[in-house]
């Protein structure tokens, strides 16, 4: 009975959502993009363009095996729940979304494989996928080569927009400038940078260290490591030798399991020097262990902890599906929610083709785990908050900082001038 009643209420939950995206991409308020939606499933020349068949074709494309499968196997299974949600519901364009899985392999050139194989022979009608800027490098040609459409769900380095692909995770605006600054405010001036070496964690410290440079800041270190890494103990003494008030962290994958336990045995605690992170969440606490984390820092736009009657609800299906042990994330509900504006930017072209779906798409807001999240047109990113979380000993964030309302896109940092001509370098 108990489970009856669940799955009634997020049953609820997901009918109150779909009906909310429909209505903000909206019938009315003619020439308005963020209002307007040709839902009878025609093009503007009234020729019908919905999928063929019975099913409409949708490719996930995440690291299932290799050092990344820590972090993407979950951002997969986020995707496929929000597939079963919306098929439950009667699909899209009155289809069942049929999802073609395939693995990246943490490999960056077998992405591009991937990537290629999905649209060209799957002729899967979008693709849900990637984590590591390496591997959205990688896949960004052949999407605009082949006309395909990405939808991307990680926090990244910014300085980039491309007309085949959506950003479900932060912009630099939304993540990494907002923890700066705070560590700053809280008396950390100065900065060791540690991250992976590809171009997320270099491209991010360039901009680091010209907004330390800029507020007042000072960088005492820089190091990177390849991704797989797990040897940091000639860096933790470097980082004993520098003295920084905060270590900033852009490791990715299994290197964060290896350099937090090899900080810990160092005798390096929190109360000593704290350590941001940006690309560890609650699934990589799991691996690495909340007794070691605890007391440290990450930035994101959404815990597991958020406090949204929707996000409950998301948590709450999330378990039943995968298990109670499981946990939700930033990227992993950045993932559930692309699938959902990619559906509502669907049923509001009436039509799965590229074009008119990035038109759609426009102004379309949800109401996310998160909180409500509205897609930019112009730059194909989504406004977001931004938090900053504090990790607890139950390996939950406790959140110490966010921002009053949802932070407008800007990718290319046109709003600050110290980050003039950072661009190109």
């Amino acid at each position: 009975m108990e489970r009856n009643v669940r799955k009634k209420r997020v049953n609820m939950f997901l009918l109150l959502a779909l009906a909310l995206v429909m209505v903000a991409a909206g019938c009315s308020n003619g020439g308005n993009a963020g209002t307007t939606a040709n839902t009878g499933g025609e093009n503007a020349a009234g020729e019908e363009t919905v999928a063929s068949g019975d099913t409409i074709k949708v490719g996930i494309l995440h690291s299932l095996s290799g050092t990344m499968s820590i972090s993407e196997v979950s951002v997969k299974d986020a995707e496929l729940l929000a597939i079963e949600e919306i098929n439950a519901n009667g699909g899209v364009l009155g289809k069942q979304l049929e999802p073609i899985i395939e693995d990246g392999a943490s490999d960056w050139p077998t992405f591009a494989e991937k990537a290629r194989k999905l649209i060209e022979q799957d002729q899967v009608a979008t693709v849900f996928g990637g984590w590591t800027s390496a591997s959205r490098k990688a896949m960004l040609p052949v999407f605009e080569e082949l006309g395909g459409l990405l939808w991307y769900p990680v926090q990244y380095e910014g300085l980039e927009t491309s007309p085949n692909i959506f950003y479900t995770g932060a912009t630099t605006n939304q993540q990494i400038i907002p923890s700066v600054s705070w560590l700053l405010e809280q008396g950390h001036e100065n900065f060791y940078l540690l991250g992976s070496d590809y171009v997320f964690p270099r491209t991010a410290n360039m901009i680091i260290k010209a907004q330390l440079e800029a507020e007042g800041g000072v960088t005492v270190g820089e190091e990177y490591t390849p991704l797989g890494h797990t040897e940091y103990s000639t860096i933790i003494n470097k980082i004993k030798a520098a003295q920084p008030d905060v270590i900033y962290n852009t490791l990715n994958g299994d290197s964060n399991v290896a350099f937090f336990k090899q900080l810990r045995d160092a005798g390096i605690t929190a109360d000593d020097i704290p350590v941001l992170s940006v690309s560890v969440a609650e699934e990589e606490i799991r691996g690495i262990g909340a007794d070691v984390l605890a007391g440290h820092y990450a930035a994101w736009n959404y815990y597991q902890t958020t406090d949204t009657p929707e996000n409950a609800a998301f948590v709450e299906a999330y378990k039943a599906k995968y298990g109670a042990d499981r946990v939700t994330a930033d990227p992993i509900e950045a993932g559930y929610i692309a699938v959902y504006l990619w559906a509502a930017a669907v049923e509001k072209a009436g039509t799965t083709d590229v074009e008119p779906v990035k038109a759609a798409a426009d102004g379309i807001t949800f109401a996310a785990p998160e909180g409500e999240v509205m897609i930019d047109g112009e730059t194909q990113h989504i406004y977001k908050k931004v938090r900053i979380g504090q990790v607890e000993a139950d390996g939950m964030f406790k959140e110490v900082y966010s921002t009053p309302e949802p932070v407008k896109p800007d990718p290319h940092l046109t709003g600050y001038d110290w980050a003039q001509g950072l661009e190109g370098q």
